[in-house]
């Protein structure tokens, strides 16, 4: 079997992707660019209203889901179900400090329906990495 089809497979939550970057700002300058109106529109879709708050049901233009974990500063869990998915995904953003003014965003997705869609998913996480640093180059 070729071992290269497998590639983000668990055993338990299907196929997952993670990326992170480490920039040159605080946590809170990260969580406020991650939990921003204009950063929650950069990654969800823009279009509806996302209330950071457990339990909230959210739709955008590209997708629908649920609020689920909101720690501020340090992690956010929701559900997120792109238009055409049979299932929704859950995504995991954790803040982490690191000294000297230096913070890590990371995204991480579970419940992928296939190797096609994590590989999607996997360059639509590091567009949005690339775009959170091109505003912080602009900051």
């Amino acid at each position: 079997m070729d071992s290269h089809k497998n590639i983000g497979l668990t055993k338990t939550v299907g196929y997952q992707v993670g990326v992170r970057k480490t920039f040159p700002i605080s946590q809170q300058q990260a969580w406020s660019l991650i939990t921003g109106e204009e950063g929650l529109n950069a990654w969800l879709g823009g279009g509806g209203s996302i209330i950071l708050k457990p339990g909230h049901q959210y739709r955008t233009m590209v997708g629908t889901g649920e609020i689920r974990i909101v720690k501020p500063l340090l992690q956010l869990r929701l559900t997120w179900q792109k238009e055409g998915w049979q299932r929704p995904s859950t995504i995991q953003i954790r803040i982490l400090s690191k000294d000297n003014n230096k913070t890590t965003i990371s995204f991480h997705q579970e419940h992928l329906a296939d190797q096609q869609i994590r590989e999607e998913m996997k360059r639509y996480w590091e567009s949005r990495l690339a775009s959170i640093e091109e505003s912080i180059q602009k900051m």
